[in-house]
């Protein structure tokens, strides 16, 4: 059966920008002149000051609804605020910053009669509630009062990313879409008892090769990431939405069908960049989206047909992945991200030497760390469980991951990566001699007789600790929660180094 390929168009708006006087109307008029242009179904999500200027809302009022999807866009504003009857914090009528432009920096009551601010105002222009919503990143106590009092067919929240714009979201569901627990949204559920009804998509569309690490020092580790995604604002030699061939290799790789379940990305651009740097991105985006639905290689609608069309489809959160066979501009590299209900997994490759890059691990228990906490800070910070970071865990010229060794402790020399679905949300990787299956909580690894994996770090940062260790389990635990690294082939010689036996490394992930 042919995998959907899912484009969601997603623009969202804002009222004001202090940063740089711009006009804020001309992109959003720009952006549905181009989507009626190209036959383009998508949506616009508006953030509570944009419900207060007539002249945007008049414009969205003349909009097809069969072709545009309006909801809304949870940065929290100073009318928005006062609306509720409490002071506004902030430096400016919209501030990014976390303690005031986010859910995290109110009072589960604030919280909830922010939200009931921005749904009743919706409602009162435009005669219903919405049923999608988004924002850079909320917190769990919001979307299940959302998802309890008001129902919602689909959340979309930030791509992964390290300290960009003030706060981090880091080891979570890369891409696609997942079931968020009802205890910490940021992680998916293990069980349908402890699922929130509506699905989350990651936004931006990350490059699956750069993104992951860009900006980051072999010497120095992690730092504050830059981007490269869809967003046509990007324009640099790095890639970006708004480099024509980057699209093309974006489009090519994150659509080629080794996606186990659906292939996915979300396009677009808030308007408080302008429409003159967003135009030609745009442009070119949209044309060829419009190209590439006509020949049937995606399909292009707005976020809430997603939401509908994955609950009727799935009843818990499918097993996804992200492959890209070659970077935009290394034919040498590729990197798979494989996600479901239980971890996430990065296997990445650069010429012949394969390491796990990335493997954390989602837990329903784990807390979100603003469900009893008001954040006071700039800054807010969501993670999952870690065992393998190539990103925090590198420094000191220490290139972290997971390195296969053979029987003389020296790197594999692996070939080309194959990938295939194996059906029922497993997937295999195969770099000869070194294969990588991987099914629900269960990673198998198979490779020359008496390989091993060296963990190789270079930084403490994001480390879990070890609670226990025998030659088959290592227990963990990252901020009070515990996990379990369970083998059942191979034998566990320290916290960074698993031998094989009979050439296979086959471990369960327990919590």
């Amino acid at each position: 059966m042919k995998k959907r390929q899912i484009v969601n168009i997603v623009n969202f708006i804002r009222a004001v920008e202090p940063r740089l006087p711009m006009d804020l109307i001309e992109p959003v008029r720009e952006q549905i002149a181009l989507m009626k242009k190209h036959g383009l179904r998508g949506t616009f999500l508006l953030q509570y000051d944009a419900m207060l200027v007539p002249e945007i809302v008049a414009m969205l009022k003349e909009l097809d609804p069969a072709q545009f999807e309006l909801g809304v866009w949870h940065e929290i504003v100073q009318p928005q605020v006062e609306s509720i009857g409490i002071p506004w914090t902030g430096r400016y009528p919209w501030d990014w910053h976390a303690h005031c432009g986010f859910s995290v920096g109110y009072t589960k009551d604030q919280r909830e009669r922010l939200c009931d601010a921005l749904f009743e105002k919706f409602r009162e222009l435009f005669g219903v509630y919405p049923r999608v919503f988004g924002s850079w990143f909320f917190d769990s106590h919001t979307v299940r009062y959302l998802c309890d009092t008001y129902g919602l067919d689909a959340l979309c929240n930030c791509k992964e990313q390290y300290g960009t714009d003030g706060y981090t979201l880091w080891g979570g569901y890369y891409g696609q879409g997942y079931y968020p627990s009802r205890i910490n949204c940021f992680m998916p559920a293990q069980t349908k008892e402890e699922q929130l009804h509506a699905p989350l998509f990651r936004m931006l569309g990350s490059d699956h090769v750069y993104q992951y690490d860009f900006g980051m020092s072999l010497e120095e580790g992690a730092k504050t990431q830059g981007v490269i995604t869809l967003e046509p604002v990007y324009t640099n030699n790095t890639g970006g939405g708004g480099v024509p061939h980057w699209v093309d290799w974006y489009l090519r790789e994150n659509y080629n069908g080794d996606c186990l379940s659906f292939g996915y990305a979300q396009a677009g651009q808030e308007n408080a960049f302008g429409w003159k740097a967003m135009r030609d991105g745009l442009t070119y985006q949209f044309a060829q989206f419009e190209k590439l639905q006509s020949e049937g290689k995606i399909e292009v609608e707005p976020l809430g047909d997603t939401g509908r069309w994955f609950k009727q489809t799935y009843t818990e959160t499918p097993a996804s992945a992200i492959t890209a066979h070659n970077a935009f501009d290394d034919d040498d590299k590729t990197s798979v991200w494989y996600s479901n209900q239980y971890l996430r997994i990065n296997v990445y490759a650069e010429g012949d030497v394969v390491r796990i890059r990335d493997l954390h691990v989602f837990s329903e228990r784990h807390p979100d760390p603003f469900e009893n906490t008001v954040c006071e800070s700039n800054e807010a910070v969501y993670e999952t469980l870690p065992i393998i970071d190539g990103n925090r865990h590198t420094g000191h010229g220490i290139l972290a991951g997971g390195y296969f060794l053979d029987a003389d402790g020296m790197e594999i020399a692996c070939e080309t990566m194959q990938f295939e679905d194996l059906g029922g949300g497993s997937m295999r990787l195969t770099y000869a001699p070194i294969t990588v299956t991987v099914h629900d909580s269960i990673i198998r690894i198979e490779g020359p007789q008496n390989f091993a994996i060296s963990l190789r770090r270079g930084s403490a940062d994001h480390l879990p600790i070890v609670t226990s260790q025998t030659g088959d389990c290592i227990a963990l635990s990252y901020n009070g929660t515990a996990y379990r690294v369970q083998l059942h082939t191979g034998r566990i010689a320290s916290d960074t180094h698993i031998d094989s036996t009979d050439g296979i490394i086959e471990a369960e992930i327990l919590l």
